[in-house]
């Protein structure tokens, strides 16, 4: 066997990148798990060390690897002239765009819905709606910050779906749905800002808008998930 890399990243690494190319036949399943070991020429008790869980693990490996090519690549995009919607289209786009072979995902999607890995295809939408708010330099501090992800997870996720299915050239019908449900989501958003506004509403709304200042962002949100934390009485 070949000499294997330093660090249990290395070595998942080289078990997705094997595992790849047997995912589309056996989805992401103990086979292609184990045909990956094979081809990567990796000790098995090393690949279980970077992988308890096997395929699963390299599933979400495979997910968060995608998620940081899009990151890469809107960071070397200048997105200064487009506005939010337009922002938020393009990081989804470039998510996408990642993907060599739909099959993958499409395996993914399927192992994800099962419901003992639910949670994990749950949290690795979050993850990825969470990239993409803080590459755009989202500041909420509230539960504003919890809102913006779970619409952002609810979009991304549907247009995966439609994604899958869309044989048009260049995917043009997923971009047109794309740009359908941002528009559902900022006519929502401005809704919320007109009965916020109305000044009939104002004095029942002290209680809800008080509470919903106290909800505070995960400090680490790559470390902590989902759950957030309520602000301190007393605090500022």
């Amino acid at each position: 066997m070949t000499d294997l890399p330093n660090g249990m990243d290395e070595i998942k690494d080289r078990l997705l990148d094997a595992a790849l190319m047997h995912v589309p036949f056996d989805g992401w399943s103990e086979a292609a798990f184990r045909a990956a070991i094979a081809d990567a020429e990796i000790e098995p008790a090393l690949a279980r060390a970077a992988c308890p869980r096997g395929a699963v693990d390299l599933a979400l490996a495979y997910h968060a690897r995608g998620d940081d090519e899009m990151v890469r690549r809107l960071a070397e995009t200048d997105l200064s002239a487009l506005r939010m919607r337009d922002r938020i289209a393009t990081a989804i786009r470039f998510r996408l765009e990642t993907v060599d072979d739909k099959e993958a995902v499409r395996r993914g999607a399927t192992l994800f819905a099962l419901p003992q890995y639910a949670a994990d295809g749950a949290r690795a939408l979050w993850q990825t709606a969470d990239r993409i708010w803080t590459v755009l330099g989202d500041s909420s501090d509230d539960v504003n910050w919890y809102t913006k992800r779970a619409s952002l997870s609810a979009v991304y996720s549907s247009t995966v779906l439609y994604w899958l299915g869309d044989e048009t050239p260049g995917a043009h019908a997923t971009w047109e749905f794309l740009g359908r449900r941002i528009d559902g989501v900022m006519r929502f958003e401005k809704f919320k800002a007109q009965v916020n506004g109305a000044k009939l509403l104002k004095p029942f709304l002290i209680g809800p808008n008080w509470l919903a200042r106290q909800i505070k962002p995960p400090h680490k949100p790559a470390q902590m998930g989902l759950p957030g934390t309520l602000k301190p009485q007393g605090a500022e």
